[in-house]
C-alpha cells in the first residue's frame, strides 16, 4: 500500500564496538539493514587497533561482519559500501583487505578521501545489506 511506514529495528551487539555518539549501530528496514559508519575500534578495548591501514580495514570489517550477524544477515549479502579513507593513497592496501570480505560479487561501492575521522581512524566503512 502507498504510503505505508514500515516499522524500524535498532540493531545492536556488544560483538562490535558501541556507539561514540547519538546513533545506533544499525537500522534495519524493509528488508534492509543499514549501518554506521564502522572505524577499527577493538569492541574489547574500545581503542583504536594497533597498526595501519591494513589492520584498520580488517577489524572495520571485523566489525561489520558482527553487526550484520546480530542482524541475521553478512558481509555476502552486502549491495552497497561507503568507504572513507584519510588518505586515498592508502587505497591500494585498503582494497587488498577489503577485497577478502567480498571474494565474489563484491558489492557497488563509493570510497572518498576525507579531511578526518573519528579519534584519528585511517578508515570507515558503512554499508547496506539486505536481510531474509
Amino acid at each position: 500500500m502507498a504510503g505505508e511506514v514500515t516499522e524500524r529495528q535498532i540493531v545492536a551487539t556488544e560483538q562490535a564496538p558501541a556507539a561514540i555518539g547519538p546513533y545506533s549501530q544499525a537500522v534495519q528496514v524493509g528488508g534492509f539493514v543499514f549501518t554506521a559508519g564502522q572505524i577499527p575500534l577493538d569492541p574489547q578495548t574500545k581503542g583504536l587497533v594497533a597498526g595501519g591501514i591494513r589492520e584498520q580495514t580488517a577489524q572495520v570489517m571485523h566489525n561489520l561482519g558482527a553487526i550484520l550477524a546480530a542482524a541475521g544477515t553478512s558481509l555476502d549479502r552486502v549491495v552497497k559500501t561507503t568507504c572513507f579513507l584519510a588518505n586515498l593513497d592508502d587505497f591500494p592496501a585498503f582494497n587488498e583487505v577489503y577485497a577478502r570480505s567480498f571474494p565474489s560479487a563484491p558489492p557497488a561501492r563509493s570510497t572518498v578521501q576525507v579531511a578526518r575521522l573519528p579519534l584519528g581512524a585511517l578508515v570507515e566503512v558503512e554499508c547496506v545489506a539486505a536481510v531474509g
